[in-house]
């Protein structure tokens, strides 16, 4: 309904809509209600044996969004935060409400983060990433990938010059970044 500055009509009554409206109301009386019977609250129907369920044990203090009370009583602990992006993570959980735009996007830093934490992680294990293979930047060779694009109204067309700035500019800048290190190391060790 529009917002007007005169005072809304009266509402119709049950009746008057019942009248105008073909086949208005015919679910407020439950004896035609096809799912009454399901709306009847019977705790033994379920089988659960419990008010509330057992909580799982915290073996670190996990996120909480500020609008909830408690911690769910279960929950994941398959990625449980570590380094900037944990601190990130559980910093938008503590200064943040679900409903404001700050809490998503720092979880989408945070993620990003994450994702160069585990690039440098892997540098100093024995197989580090391989930046040419897990970015698909082979298989667009290999497997058609520039053709498929072509003459088939593709979503993903628009942003596709967006793509090799995206995944390969962060490696081709960290690479400029460990020569110009070496460099610099190269060079105090001559003088």
């Amino acid at each position: 309904m529009p917002y007007r500055a005169e005072k809304p009509e009266r509402r119709l009554s049950s009746n008057d809509l019942r009248a105008r409206i073909p086949g208005w109301g015919v679910d407020l009386d439950p004896k035609d209600r096809p799912a009454v019977p399901k709306e009847r609250f019977d705790p033994g129907a379920t089988g659960a044996r419990w008010d509330f369920p057992e909580r799982q044990e915290e073996k670190w203090p996990r996120e909480r969004s500020i609008e909830h009370q408690f911690l769910t009583p279960v929950f994941g602990t398959s990625a449980p935060p570590k380094g900037l992006s944990g601190a990130m993570r559980k910093y938008s959980y503590k200064k943040y409400s679900e409903g404001r735009a700050a809490h998503w996007l720092l979880l989408l830093a945070a993620d990003r983060v994450d994702a160069w934490e585990s690039h440098l992680r892997s540098f100093a294990s024995l197989r580090p990433d391989n930046p040419i293979t897990e970015t698909g930047v082979r298989s667009e060779f290999t497997h058609r990938g520039v053709s498929s694009r072509f003459g088939r109204k593709r979503a993903d067309v628009n942003h596709e010059w967006l793509d090799p700035i995206i995944v390969g500019a962060p490696w081709v800048a960290a690479a400029g970044i460990a020569a110009v290190a070496f460099r610099a190391l190269a060079r105090r060790r001559r003088a």
